[in-house]
């Protein structure tokens, strides 16, 4: 099974390459990918006759049990057979029906044998995640078909809202896939049909939105006004989607789900009231219709509100009558909208009024229309009439349903005389149509299709013993699918029928007023853009009342309900039994009052530059929480975190003003100092009630000994960064190399990535003679920016501090430290530089770019990802390696220090394109913006 999706995303892929070659006879080869499932289908049908199952499995991502898990069972079988063979004959027939030079036929041929696949994938599927996938892929690529003519407003409509109707319904039902999953131990669906689901109100919240998601995929009532509007697509797409595939895919979600879950509270009365109401609706609806595409779209609706009640009903009789209306439906539904296609193909209209006289010169398209549409209407010998005599038997002992399934049928008969009518008969006062000589390709399909029905009648014994394994899943089975099953109350319902269908359709015309007053109040369509027009109108209102571009306001806003919403259910819930004890030591207690006190005073200050101060108070005293904690490597990351963050606001603090503006005012400052604790307990009470909360034993306990074993190093943080978690740290490292890029993106003008300034450059300052040059780019700069004592201490702490940051990586392994506090040393160390000695000083220290060496950070790390793979072992697997040093003795290396080092590089090149970004290139926009500053003024006469 696995074999033939494959095929399906072969054959979309070439779909371009062969409509290049073959133009739309490409579409022939195409046809070969869903003939492929259909013959394979068709092969299986022993082993479906004798009740038993196809099986295949294959592993899909093993840590979440998630498998590519496929079943072929009776209702699977007939789904398939549907999709393969009406697919292969529609491929044949778009053959014909496109001309050569047909805009998009090559992203349309991609598209719906990708939707065949998928569609595929949907009836294949045994687990509930795998069709879940399966599923939406068919949404997107029928929303793609719908749309094919991407000039007409009302295609791009009619597929935005089959998209959003669909893709809602299918949203709600992956809900309630996690929740019948999740509860049942396993999402493989024959494993939780063949166990007992406990009850409670889970299983009812989950049957209710898995029969949105079918019932809004099948058009059914309250979400049939998308199924309409979607003829707007090409009609080789409506005879696909519209007939045996698409819209089949809920019905077939009902009758898969249907023997574990009739019994459930709200499935009968969903399904039965909501199946009857369309049914009915539906038919009348296409009563009125004068676009006879229009006219079987509607037809459509009913019929797919008729098999939801059947398939749903939960009874052996009804679901044999379903599964065989399932397949009559297809039948005689494809082959009326492939013949409506010839008609508008050749006559150029589908409007009935504008039709007359097509009988004549189109006998063999008038017998295949005729031959579907007495399918349709539920004659003999056809397998639409064996079908329906199967739905009244089902239900002669619930006369409530009975009576609605009789009214529903009635409406099918005379819409059915409507079509034929409406496209073959004569009309006085209308011009005659003609049709041109039909093509074999383009008859050839629908011509198959309805001897299709009309063979499957007589054969319905056959299928009987074909299909009853399905029915047999809902008990015993006392009905038979047979042509003649005698004088019956059944086919006494069939005749009043037949007879009640014909007099309404004779009546039509005195029936016209009746059947326009009698309307909803509302149609589907109107509804629909009432509704999405209020939401639209209510997203403006919110961005209006919201989006006022004030900062303070939206972080308020975040705030404030995190305190409200979250905080207020904790307080509700109280969860928290054990005694918090709130500090071990007093020095604690000190620490935690003067970071909270330096928090406090932030808030209300008035100057940037004391906020930031106060604000690194607060991460220093963080720092000798994690101290006073015994967590020494977190506190020396933190206490270099902070330091790295403090320059980084000096650097952006130059091109602020000094001080905040008048606002906020006195009173809205302890509004926000009364947020800010707000959120600061409930933070705190959310994180106590996570750690108390836990109910398994955590991963973290294994670490220390993982990180001895697999890692071979004692300090488990550097190990679980470099080794046992080393993929997260990986999406850190992209993730840092992204910001940095975008940040310095920001700010420079120029490229980046060139030379850096020369050691001489014009117009630079001349050194004095006999002046000591500490620091290279320090004569670069104006005297009263220059400190000959910072650069004294620059010149003697740098390259101790550049080794000091190696030590911190090497023995990072095992002592506090790694990459990532060895990165911030070096860093803090060119920030020394560039303080002291400007940007001259910077590019002096390191003369080579920053994208260089973020892009040799990350491609160290990944190569060594890349290394263990090709060594036989797991992407970044650590391993041991025991060497010998003359005069330093027996020591080992672990590979995952080469992932340290890239670690390094990467943190040395984010602080380097700071520097350069926030440090050094500011620093030339200042230069430049004061020199023109300068020469302004003295062209006003206003300099020197």
């Amino acid at each position: 099974m696995l074999v033939l999706l494959i095929l399906h995303l072969v054959a979309a892929l070439l779909a371009p390459l062969f409509v290049r070659w073959w133009g739309p006879r490409a579409c022939y080869p195409l046809a070969l990918a869903p003939a492929a499932a259909f013959g394979w289908a068709l092969a299986q049908t022993p082993t479906v006759r004798d009740g038993r199952a196809v099986v295949e499995t294959y592993p899909w991502v093993g840590q979440l049990g998630l498998e590519f898990a496929f079943r072929l069972g009776t209702l699977n079988w007939l789904m398939t057979l549907l999709v393969g063979g009406v697919g292969t004959l529609v491929l044949v027939y778009c053959a014909r029906y496109f001309s050569p030079g047909s805009l998009g036929l090559a992203r349309f041929a991609t598209v719906l044998v990708a939707f065949a696949g998928a569609m595929l994938c949907v009836v294949l599927a045994d687990d509930l995640l795998l069709l879940y996938v399966g599923w939406e892929l068919t949404t997107i690529f029928s929303y793609l078909l719908i749309g094919h003519s991407t000039e007409r407003r009302s295609s791009r409509w009619a597929a935005a809202q089959a998209l959003m109707v669909t893709t809602l319904g299918g949203l709600a039902m992956l809900i309630g896939f996690i929740l019948l999953g999740e509860h049942a131990g396993t999402y493989r669906w024959s494993e939780i049909a063949a166990g007992s689901l406990p009850a409670g109100g889970y299983l009812i919240t989950a049957v209710v939105l898995i029969l949105i998601g079918a019932l809004s995929k099948s058009a059914v009532l309250p979400f049939s006004s998308w199924l309409p509007v979607a003829m707007a697509a090409p009609t080789p797409v409506s005879a696909y989607l519209h007939a045996a595939a698409m819209v089949k895919a809920g019905v077939y979600l009902v009758g898969l789900l249907a023997p574990a879950l009739a019994t459930v509270g709200p499935w009968r009365p969903v399904v039965l009231g909501a199946g009857l109401a369309t049914m009915i609706v539906g038919g009348w609806a296409a009563l009125r219709q004068t676009d006879l595409k229009l006219l079987l779209a509607y037809g459509t609706v009913s019929q797919l509100g008729l098999l939801v009640v059947l398939t749903g009903a939960g009874t052996p009789d009804a679901a044999l009558a379903g599964i065989a209306m399932l397949l009559a439906h297809a039948l005689f539904k494809a082959t009326l909208f492939l013949v409506v296609g010839i008609i508008d193909h050749g006559a150029g209209t589908r409007d009935l009024r504008e039709l007359s006289g097509l009988r004549h010169g189109a006998t063999p398209l008038v017998a295949v229309a005729l031959l579907a549409a007495a399918s349709m209407a539920g004659i003999p010998p056809l397998i639409g009439f064996v079908a329906k005599e199967a739905v009244f038997a089902a239900f002669l002992d619930r006369p409530v349903i009975l009576a609605g399934l009789v009214a529903g049928t009635v409406l099918t008969v005379a819409y059915s005389a409507r079509f034929l009518w409406g496209a073959f008969a004569d009309r006085p006062g209308v011009p005659p149509a003609r049709l041109d000589r039909i093509a074999a390709p383009l008859l050839l399909p629908p011509a198959l299709l309805a001897v299709a029905g009309l063979v499957a009648g007589p054969l319905a014994g056959g299928l009987d013993g074909v299909l009853r394994p399905y029915a047999e899943l809902f008990g015993v089975v006392h009905a038979h699918l047979v042509l003649w099953p005698g004088p019956t109350p059944a086919l006494g319902l069939s005749a009043l029928v037949l007879v009640a269908g014909g007099a309404l359709f004779a009546l039509r015309g005195p029936l016209t007023p009746l059947l326009a007053r009698l309307r909803a109040p509302v149609g589907g369509n109107p509804g629909y853009e009432w509704v999405v027009g209020r939401f639209d109108r209510f997203a403006v209102e919110v961005t209006g009342a919201t989006q006022r571009g004030s900062l303070p306001q939206y972080l308020g806003t975040i705030l404030v309900v995190l305190v409200l919403l979250p905080g207020g259910a904790m307080l509700a819930a109280r969860p928290w039994g054990e005694q918090i004890a709130l500090w071990d030591t007093p020095l604690q207690l000190v620490v935690a009052t003067v970071l909270a006190v330096a928090a406090v005073l932030a808030v209300g200050s008035r100057s940037r530059m004391t906020a930031m101060l106060l604000v690194g108070v607060t991460g220093y005293g963080t720092a000798m929480l994690f101290v006073l904690y015994g967590a020494p490597d977190l506190a020396l990351t933190q206490f270099l975190v902070e330091t790295a963050t403090i320059a980084v606001f000096v650097l952006v603090l130059r091109r602020l003003p000094a001080r905040f503006s008048a606002r906020p005012l006195r009173r809205s400052r302890w509004l926000r100092r009364a947020v800010g604790a707000a959120v600061g307990l409930v933070t705190a009470g959310l994180a106590l009630v996570a750690a108390s909360a836990r109910n398994a034993p955590t991963i973290s306990a294994a670490f220390p000994d993982l990180a001895v074993a697999e890692g071979y190093g004692r300090n488990v943080v550097n190990v679980t960064l470099v080794d046992i978690r080393a993929w997260d740290t990986m999406g850190e490292m992209a993730v840092l190399v992204v910001t940095a890029t975008g940040v310095a993106s920001l700010v420079f003008q120029r490229s980046r990535t060139g030379p850096r300034p020369r050691r001489q450059q014009r117009g630079a300052r001349p050194q004095r003679p006999g002046r000591p040059v500490w620091l290279r780019g320090g004569a670069r700069l104006e005297e009263r920016r220059r400190s000959i004592v910072l650069e004294v201490m620059t010149r003697l702490i740098f390259h101790t501090v550049v080794l000091f940051s190696l030590y911190l990586l090497f023995s990072g392994h095992n002592a506090p430290g790694g990459g990532f506090s060895g990165g911030l040393v070096a860093g803090l160390a060119l920030v020394v530089r560039y303080l002291a000695g400007g940007r001259y000083e910077l590019a002096e220290a390191a003369p080579i770019g920053a994208g260089t060496v973020l892009g040799a950070g990350l491609a160290v790390s990944v190569g060594t990802g890349v290394v263990s793979l090709l060594a036989g072992g797991s992407v970044l697997q650590s391993a041991r390696v025991d060497l010998y040093l003359p005069g330093v003795g027996d020591f080992y290396l672990v590979t995952s220090i080469f992932f340290d080092i890239g670690v390094y590089l990467v943190v040395v090149g984010l602080m380097l394109d700071i520097l350069r970004s926030l440090g050094a290139e500011v620093d030339r926009h200042i230069e430049a913006a004061g020199g023109a500053t300068s020469r302004l003024a003295v062209e006003r006469g206003e300099g020197a």
